[in-house]
């Protein structure tokens, strides 16, 4: 047996016994508290059926944003190995001022502004 097919089996094993453990080992006990929609401790007081305000959306896609920011500028301290680390940070750098411009340009038009 080669490696590749040594890690294959082991990963196959490891997989299905922790998907027979995570499936026997609970105590499934549901009682009328967990059976019922609200846990938080009063009764509703309106429609649950409200809708969410835009703002509460923009932000979580502009924390979004900067987090794939971080996730895509997390390999660039390798980008100086490269045949042109020079290409690779400005490449960084146009990335960085354009979203600080597009940052800059949302806390101007108040967009970032909970309370209108």
């Amino acid at each position: 047996m080669n490696l590749i097919s040594t890690i294959i089996v082991i990963t196959t094993i490891l997989s299905l016994a922790l998907a027979m453990i995570s499936f026997w080992l609970p105590q499934m006990t549901p009682d009328a508290e967990k059976l019922s929609p609200y846990e938080c401790g009063f009764d509703p007081l309106g429609s649950a059926r409200q809708p969410f305000s835009l703002r509460f959306f923009l932000v979580a896609i502009l924390f979004l944003l900067f987090d794939l920011e971080i996730a895509l500028l997390l390999p660039l301290p390798w980008g100086n190995q490269l045949c042109n680390p020079t290409g690779t940070f400005f490449w960084a750098t146009m990335v960085l001022i354009l979203l600080t411009l597009g940052l800059i340009y949302e806390w101007t038009q108040g967009g970032l502004d909970w309370a209108e």
